[in-house]
């Protein structure tokens, strides 16, 4: 488990709390799983500053519900959902981290697709509808000269698109890793098409695909922020309780920090345990699956009004010029952004 993996002695930073406040966290399956595995486990075991109550969702409604709600508290979901809900809600949530950049592909049981340009016409199974995914595809195809009409999309949940391709029913898809990485492990006639992070890149438009986010509630920052500081700490640095020693045998609970262990840099660091713990928790069927996709991930951490201002706000202008709805009408302000 990830509390025996051996790490140099650190230096005790505070005592624990004597309650911890509990968060009410969710992640969707795919990902922002993937990345948090490895604080689900952490929290299981009792080692994480907050106790979080967690929900592994299967889309973005499901978060978008809970965070309207007030049934969760900090949330992994697609940015632009994140930027619709915060205009939408007058500032109801913020961003406290990017937490993955580009994991779309197109998959081929074929050779025909080399390009953007070679979808029109063409029937194109996927996920992601209002969310990143639906607009991402459209901007490509229009910035390659297609049309979207020109292309006969069909909006499936992940689990109908993936049967179908691997049935060989259907031939082309969009898929994120690691749904698009269990596609190509059942069947080996599928193969990875188009990248669409590469084809994004490729035109050169000075910004990145930058599509998920970590949310929060701004009343439950506003009322518990320790909790989300605590939350951030242990995302950025891992963190574990330990008991230390003190003289004349008395013990004491300490916060220690690990930063080999923080989420994404244990699952970045060693896909291979880390794959035991997605599959462990339903992110992924298999711990294959994870292994394989980790690397495709494109899992990062980064907190900070400044450095998320400047990592997204490209993708939200390009996306706003493409269609302003994607992000609930307008770009966020830098109120969306929690320091």
């Amino acid at each position: 488990t990830p509390s025996q993996t051996v790490m140099p002695t650190p230096t005790p930073s505070e005592t624990a709390p004597a309650e911890k406040q509990t968060v009410n966290l969710a992640v969707l399956k795919g990902p922002s799983g993937v990345g948090a595995a490895k604080l689900l486990a952490d929290s299981d075991a009792g080692e994480t500053a907050n106790d979080y109550a967690y929900s592994i969702l299967a889309d973005n409604t499901e978060i978008v519900a809970g965070l309207s709600s007030g049934s969760l508290d900090i949330a992994a979901v697609a940015s632009n959902v994140a930027a619709n809900l915060y205009n939408k809600t007058n500032g109801g949530i913020q961003i406290a981290a990017v937490s993955g950049l580009g994991v779309l592909y197109i998959l081929e049981n074929g050779n025909t697709v080399q390009s953007m340009a070679d979808l029109k016409g063409q029937t194109l199974y996927a996920t992601g509808q209002g969310a990143n995914p639906e607009y991402v595809l459209n901007y490509l195809l229009t910035e390659n000269g297609v049309d979207p009409a020109e292309v006969d999309i069909q909006w499936k949940t992940a689990d109908e698109v993936s049967a179908l391709m691997v049935s060989g029913e259907a031939r082309l898809c969009m898929m994120p890793v690691p749904a698009a990485t269990a596609i190509q492990m059942s069947n080996p006639d599928v193969r990875e098409a188009l990248d669409l992070s590469a084809e994004w890149d490729g035109l050169n438009n000075g910004s990145h695909l930058t599509m998920t986010c970590i949310a929060v509630r701004t009343a439950f920052a506003q009322e518990h922020p320790e909790a989300v500081e605590n939350f951030l700490r242990a995302v950025l640095d891992g963190s574990l309780y330990d008991e230390e020693e003190l003289e004349g045998g008395d013990k004491r609970t300490v916060l220690h920090f690990h930063p080999a262990l923080a989420p994404v840099e244990y699952v970045k660091g060693d896909p291979t345990a880390a794959s035991e713990l997605v599959a462990q928790y339903g992110i992924t069927p298999k711990a294959k699956i994870a292994e394989l996709a980790i690397p495709k991930c494109s899992l990062v951490c980064i907190t900070g009004k400044v450095d998320m201002a400047d990592t997204i706000q490209g993708y939200f202008e390009v996306l706003s010029a493409a269609n302003p709805d994607a992000l609930g009408g307008s770009i966020p302000d830098d109120g969306f952004y929690f320091e």
